[in-house]
């Protein structure tokens, strides 16, 4: 039996897309904090349980039986290393043989603010004594597609990089990278440095947009300070703003940078290139 937590998340969806091709639905459990959302998992076959990571009595009802679990990081900042402990205690009670976790790229040396919960949460995995594999998740390339309307709009495409390269990959490559260490005895426990083959700057990223859209698009690099009133100014919350603006000033460092391509080795193809991930964004 193999669970996925935050099953209804976009990156969780793909996970269970991936396991479903080589593993049968019914040893598939689908933890998630609303069923309802999960319906669609549930008629494929997908076992849905009730998941909250702040309910502890849920998550022990969630992973009893469960082989393998993919621990998928939590949304909710400044909370998630309590939350995540609680689901590792509620793994280890429960006899899970195995936990992959979806931390950051680098996460022990990452300057990214994002990555010290994850550096909270690798080592409440090492105390649990439970054996555990670590997927250090780099950048997804839809971080920045998913924004490319207002870049067309403003021909402008905003952020505080500077020239800092950045090894991004799709979020399905990651999904099926994690599905291949739930799946394979050969590949479990252990630290992955996930991250696209290639690298670019955010110029770079403008260039691609403006040659595939035929629209005037370029990069305006900013400070951090004024990129993170920017992000405010269009309506995010500070503290996004602020997580945002730092991952941003992080890249100038090449906090996002990794060249060892042990993603691809991992699901065994290339990763996905950038140009596929901005023309399946441009089309939709």
């Amino acid at each position: 039996m193999i669970a996925v937590t935050g099953a209804t998340g976009q990156l969780g969806r793909l996970v269970i897309e991936a396991l479903l091709k080589t593993v049968p639905p019914a040893q598939i459990v689908a933890a998630v904090r609303s069923t309802e959302k999960a319906a669609d998992l549930a008629a494929r076959g997908v076992q849905v349980r009730r998941a909250d990571y702040n309910e502890s009595a849920t998550l022990d009802d969630a992973f009893t039986g469960v082989k393998k679990l993919l621990l998928i990081s939590s949304n909710e900042l400044g909370k998630r290393g309590t939350q995540h402990r609680a689901a590792i205690d509620a793994a280890r009670r429960a006899g899970v043989e195995l936990i992959a976790y979806t931390s950051l790229l680098h996460a022990d040396t990452s300057p990214l603010g994002l990555a010290g919960e994850h550096r909270e949460t690798e080592a409440a995995l090492r105390e649990s004594m439970v054996p555990f594999a670590v997927l250090r998740n780099g950048w997804y390339t839809e971080n920045y597609t998913g924004s490319l309307a207002p870049a067309l709009e403003h021909g402008a495409i905003l952020g505080d990089s500077g020239d800092g390269r950045i090894s991004s990959a799709a979020r399905v490559d990651y999904a099926e990278a994690a599905a291949v260490v739930l799946t394979s005895d050969a590949q479990s426990s252990g630290i992955y440095e996930l991250a696209g083959d290639t690298a670019y700057t955010l110029a770079e990223f403008a260039a691609e947009v403006a040659k595939q859209s035929g629209k005037p698009v370029a990069y305006r690099d900013m400070s951090e300070a004024e990129y993170k009133a920017a992000l405010i100014g269009v309506g995010l919350p500070e503290p996004v703003a602020a997580l945002i603006s730092d991952s941003g000033t992080g890249a100038a460092k090449g906090a996002l940078f990794d060249d060892s391509r042990q993603l691809s080795k991992l699901i065994g193809r290339p990763t996905t290139p950038l140009a596929s991930v901005i023309a399946a964004a441009l089309a939709k």
